[in-house]
């Protein structure tokens, strides 16, 4: 059985883009309340429907307590649902993660987004539900994928409202995840920034993706299309999409939040100098000028 609020928050995000914003930064890692909060309405002006902050793509594993509670309320301040990362960091333990959990509970987020982890991942879903109360999203990640009869355990948690999908490029791997979600009755959710127009077609009925830490119209434009079954503008949109994806994502991998904070700047939404990603790998200015010049071409 599901929950009552995880079947309200899968329900309501149905359909729904999340953007998974990037956090800000400078090269020192320098975070600042007003540009994140600014970057963060700017997402939702441009249609983003949800937000998750302090996921992969927010470096929330990185970051400290103080720096993610402000982030966390600048997000909840936009008036749109959030959801906040958990998880993540090397060493971790599973009262840690609650403690996170605790936090946006605290904060007003509308549910969590639990990294994957190995051994018991029922469990840890388990702890991070008992000590928040918040519905979750169960993440299956390429990095640290769940065996099929993990997978189908962990869907079956009351407390889990949906799957997030990110296998990358293992597109058998997306499609049995998905239909997993469905079997359960959970919201099948695409991560599939490479493979987004697909995994819609797969059965993906929301989307929470890096690609929509900017550009956030050509993502929406890609999901409200399918979503309203507008085929021929859905081809168009899922073009636009798959050649800014191709440059941001991919090779190295990690670079990705790096590039789309270059889109952000390039558009206005952040300084300049909060465009860097301390996190993250060193990338070339040749790189820069292939992203920002595929994002010109749209």
């Amino acid at each position: 059985m599901i929950d009552p609020s995880a079947a309200a928050l899968r329900d309501r995000l149905r359909w729904r883009l999340v953007a998974a914003a990037a956090t800000p930064a400078t090269g020192t890692g320098e975070v600042d309340p007003a540009v994140t909060g600014a970057y963060l309405r700017g997402l939702v002006a441009d249609g983003a429907d949800a937000l998750a902050v302090l996921a992969h793509t927010g470096r929330g594993p990185y970051l400290d307590s103080r720096t993610r509670g402000e982030i966390i309320g600048a997000a909840v301040r936009t008036g749109v649902p959030v959801l906040v990362g958990v998880g993540g960091r090397s060493g971790e333990t599973g009262d840690g993660v609650a403690a996170e959990a605790a936090q946006a509970a605290e904060l007003g987020a509308a549910g969590v987004l639990v990294f994957p982890v190995t051994g018991d991942p029922v469990g840890h879903h388990d702890t991070v539900w008992r000590a928040s109360g918040l519905p979750m999203l169960a993440f299956d990640l390429y990095l640290r994928p769940y065996p099929g009869p993990e997978l189908a355990a962990l869907l079956a948690h009351p407390g889990v409202a949906g799957l997030k999908v990110a296998r990358l490029h293992d597109a058998i791997a997306c499609q049995a995840a998905l239909a997993a979600a469905h079997r359960a009755d959970r919201l099948a959710v695409t991560g599939e920034d490479r493979m987004f127009g697909p995994s819609l077609m797969w059965g993906a009925q929301a989307a929470l993706v890096g690609i929509a830490a900017a550009a956030v119209p050509v993502t929406a434009a890609v999901l409200r299309a399918f979503a309203d079954k507008e085929y021929a503008a859905f081809v168009a949109a899922s073009d636009r999409l798959d050649r800014l994806a191709e440059v941001t994502f991919t090779e190295p991998m990690e670079g990705y939040v790096r590039r789309m904070l270059w889109i952000a700047a390039s558009e206005g939404r952040i300084p300049a100098e909060y465009a860097a990603d301390p996190y993250g790998p060193a990338l070339s200015e040749p790189d820069r000028e292939r992203v920002l010049r595929v994002l010109g071409s749209r």
